[in-house]
């Protein structure tokens, strides 16, 4: 797993536990009321999910082996 891939996977599992956290009104953001902090953790989810989804993750066996045949072919930027 590169670099990338860990990060955008470390940040969607704290959104997920910060979604969960939210919803079960086990967390608070100063400032903001029960609402708006349900809102705040839905929308940063979702962002974070999207950018997880969208960009190549190579996480599977078979998408290492499309990464390693990129990569000897020269065909990514991930060196």
């Amino acid at each position: 797993m590169d670099k990338w891939t860990a990060i955008r996977t470390i940040v969607l599992f704290i959104a997920l536990l910060n979604q969960f956290l939210s919803t079960y009104g086990l967390t608070e953001i100063p400032g903001t009321s029960e609402e708006q902090t349900l809102v705040l953790s839905t929308v940063f989810t979702a962002v974070t999910a999207i950018i997880a989804w969208f960009k190549n993750n190579y996480v599977t066996a078979k998408g290492k082996k499309q990464k390693e045949l990129l990569k000897k072919h020269g065909l990514t930027k991930v060196k």
